[in-house]
């Protein structure tokens, strides 16, 4: 089971001088996390790095922005992964007070930072959609859509021409079965659709 965060959540360290600011959210992907990371440069134009790390399938990355290679994201990213989350984004901001920690030292600090935003996180259970497009006739239509409704589908779009596409969503568990009655009560006038086509 993956997990995701319901809202930011955030935690401050002070270690020897040195402000670790962490922040723990839930991102779509690297194009938001960088959005994300721009934003809070502009925020704290005084800070000496902005390290982050993405947990978001295969968009994940580490970035230790400056800090010796391997004492920021990559620890960041390992808190994120062993908490089973997923589409989330760990930023820790560091205005260096002087006094050098030493790798083991940044290490710890970035790794606890996370760690303490993450226990002030509400996590949400992840749950897989599944896309799912059909054509029907004009005739069908109206059944497809309450079938979708009792599924609690998420309908995703209509379109109509000669015949009728529907697209929706519902989680992974419950597709098959979907499919299995909409087929059965299309008697063979159904015609399931490649996702991969719509955007």
């Amino acid at each position: 089971m993956s997990f995701s965060l319901a809202c930011p959540a955030h935690h401050e360290l002070v270690i020897k001088k040195s402000r670790f600011i962490a922040c723990v959210e839930s991102v779509a992907g690297r194009d938001e996390a960088q959005a994300r990371v721009a934003q809070l440069k502009a925020e704290h134009p005084d800070a000496a790095h902005v390290c982050w790390a993405l947990l978001a399938g295969g968009q994940s990355a580490a970035n230790d922005d400056g800090e010796p290679g391997g004492t920021a994201g990559r620890p960041m990213l390992e808190v994120l992964r062993h908490q089973d989350l997923q589409g989330v984004m760990a930023s820790v901001v560091r205005y260096f007070g002087g006094i050098k920690l030493g790798a083991g030292g940044l290490v710890r600090a970035y790794t606890d930072a996370v760690a303490q935003a993450l226990l002030s996180a509400e996590k949400v259970l992840l749950i897989v959609q599944t896309p799912l497009a059909c054509n029907v006739s004009y005739a069908l239509e109206g059944l497809v859509r309450r079938e979708i409704e009792l599924a609690q589908a998420q309908l995703l779009g209509v379109a109509h021409g000669s015949v009728v596409t529907l697209r929706f969503a519902l989680p992974a568990t419950q597709a098959a079965a979907l499919m299995a009655r909409l087929s059965e009560s299309g008697r063979g006038q159904l015609v399931w659709l490649d996702c991969d086509t719509f955007e």
